[in-house]
C-alpha cells in the first residue's frame, strides 16, 4: 500500500456519552469514493448451535485485524457483528484489503472449517439504491474509539452482498496468512451477576429514524436505572484460567508462518505469565494486570449502532420483561423490527493494538450465539415486509432522510456542528 494518508474519521470529533448515539449533531457523511466491507459468517447459526460460537466470534473479530493490520497508520471506521464486521476504507487501500480478507476466508477454511463471506461495496453505488453511510465517533477512553454507522448502507451492503454477485472477493493466489497480531481469545466468558446475558438487536422504521433510536436507548436506559451495572463485563466476574480456552484458537489464526506448534508453545508461557500477573496484581513488562483490567471494562463494546442498534446487557428477569414488552409493542406499532437472545453468560474476544499505550478494545456478544440467533427473529419480522415493499420503502434512512439530516446540520450554530 502506498504512504498512509490521515482519513475523515482520524479527525473527526468523539463523542463520550451513548446516550447521545443518535443525536445527528454528531454524524457526518462518509466520503463519497469511499468503500464499505462486509464480512459475516455462512452458517454461523449452525454453528452457534453445534457450539462453535467462539470460533465465529474469532473469525469476525479476524476481519477487523487484518484490514487494520494491512493498513496500518490509517484510522478506519469498524463494527464488530459476532460472526463478522462491516469497515469503511478508501479507495486506495482496496488492494491491500481485498488481499489480506481472501487470506482470512482461507484460513477460516482450513483452519475451523468455516466459510467467510466477504464483499466490498462502492457507496456509490449504496447511494444510488437509496442507502447512504453516515459515521459518528464513540470514545471509549482517550484512544479508543467505536464507529458507529447510520443511514441504511451498511444494511443495504450486506444484502447486495449476499445477493447478487459482483461484490464478493474472488480467490486471491498469494500464499501466506493474513496479518493477525494483536487478537486474542484468553478470557473466560463472563456469567451475568444480575440473572442473564440479554443480546439485542433492534432496527428502526420510523420517518425519522435516528429520534425513534434516541427514544429507545433512553427507555432502555430507564429501565436499567442502575448506574452502569448492565455492563456484561464487571470486576466481579472476570476470570482468567490457565490455559486459556481459546489457546488452541488462537494459535491456529495467529502463528503465520510459524510452525502452529510453535506459536501455541509460546501463547502458553505469554499466557502462565498473564496469569501470574493477574493473581498477583504486578505488571510483568508491558502487561499492568490491575490497570488492564480496568481498562478493559472502559473498552468493551458491548452497545453500538450499524443501522441496528447492537447491545449486549446483564439483565435481571423483571428487565428482561419490561425491554421485550417495550419492543414488542414498538413492533406492534410497525415502528422497529427486533431480535433478542437470552444466555447466562457474555464472551469477549480482544483486539490489542498497544499495552504500553492503553490502546485495546474488546469485543462482546452473548454466549452460546448471541447476536447470530437475536439476528433469526430480527430476519423473521423482515421477510413478510420485503416481499411487500421495496428496499428504499422498508426503513426510514433512504435519501430524503439522510438528506433532511444534513440540512438540519446545516442551520445549528456553527460552533455545534461536528466537523465534516
Amino acid at each position: 500500500m502506498p504512504k498512509p494518508l490521515p482519513t475523515f474519521y482520524a479527525g473527526l470529533a468523539p463523542f463520550r456519552d451513548f446516550a447521545e448515539v443518535a443525536d445527528r449533531r454528531h454524524y457526518v457523511a462518509a466520503p463519497a469514493d469511499w468503500l464499505l466491507v462486509v464480512a459475516d459468517i455462512k452458517g454461523s447459526t449452525e454453528a452457534a448451535r453445534a457450539g462453535r460460537y467462539k470460533d465465529v466470534n474469532l473469525v469476525g473479530a479476524a476481519c477487523i485485524t487484518a484490514t487494520l493490520n494491512a493498513t496500518r497508520g490509517l484510522e478506519l471506521p469498524y463494527v464488530f457483528g459476532g460472526d463478522g464486521a462491516t469497515i469503511l476504507i478508501p479507495p486506495e487501500a482496496r488492494a491491500a484489503v481485498a488481499s489480506a480478507l481472501t487470506r482470512t476466508r482461507r484460513l477460516a477454511a482450513d483452519g475451523f472449517g468455516l466459510t467467510l463471506r466477504v464483499g466490498i461495496v462502492p457507496l456509490a453505488r449504496l447511494a444510488g439504491e437509496g442507502g447512504r453511510v453516515l459515521v459518528a465517533k464513540y470514545e471509549l477512553s482517550p484512544g479508543n474509539h467505536l464507529a458507529m454507522l447510520a443511514g441504511g448502507g451498511a444494511a443495504l451492503a450486506d444484502r447486495l452482498v449476499k445477493e447478487q454477485q459482483g461484490f464478493a472477493l474472488p480467490d486471491d493466489d498469494q500464499a501466506g496468512p493474513p496479518d493477525l497480531d494483536g487478537l486474542s481469545c484468553r478470557w473466560q466468558p463472563y456469567p451475568s451477576l444480575r440473572g442473564r446475558m440479554l443480546t439485542l438487536l433492534v432496527r428502526t422504521r420510523d420517518s425519522d429514524s435516528l429520534t425513534l433510536q434516541q427514544e429507545i436507548v433512553a427507555r432502555l436506559g430507564a429501565i436499567l436505572a442502575d448506574g452502569g451495572g448492565a455492563a456484561p463485563v464487571q470486576r466481579a466476574n472476570m476470570r482468567f484460567t490457565w490455559p486459556p480456552a481459546g489457546l488452541r484458537a488462537e494459535a491456529t489464526l495467529t502463528h503465520g508462518r510459524r510452525p502452529r506448534w510453535q506459536r501455541r508453545l509460546y501463547l502458553l508461557l505469554e499466557t502462565l505469565l498473564q496469569l501470574f500477573a493477574d493473581r498477583l496484581g504486578l505488571k510483568i513488562g508491558t502487561y499492568d494486570a490491575p490497570a488492564y483490567r480496568e481498562e478493559l471494562r472502559r473498552n468493551s463494546d458491548h452497545r453500538k449502532v450499524a443501522d441496528t442498534l447492537h447491545m449486549v446487557l446483564d439483565c435481571t428477569a423483571a428487565e428482561v420483561a419490561a425491554i421485550e414488552a417495550y419492543l414488542a409493542g414498538l413492533h406492534a406499532e410497525g415502528r422497529i423490527v427486533y431480535g433478542t437472545h437470552l444466555a447466562d453468560s457474555a464472551m469477549m474476544t480482544c483486539l490489542v493494538f498497544s499495552l504500553a499505550d492503553s490502546r485495546h478494545v474488546h469485543f462482546i456478544d452473548g454466549a452460546d450465539g448471541g447476536y447470530a440467533l437475536a439476528a433469526l427473529q430480527l430476519k423473521s419480522q423482515l421477510q413478510p415486509l420485503a416481499a411487500t415493499q421495496p428496499w428504499d420503502q422498508l426503513f426510514a434512512e433512504g435519501p430524503r432522510a439522510t438528506d433532511d439530516l444534513m440540512s438540519e446540520r446545516e442551520q445549528l450554530p456553527a460552533q455545534e456542528r461536528e466537523p465534516l
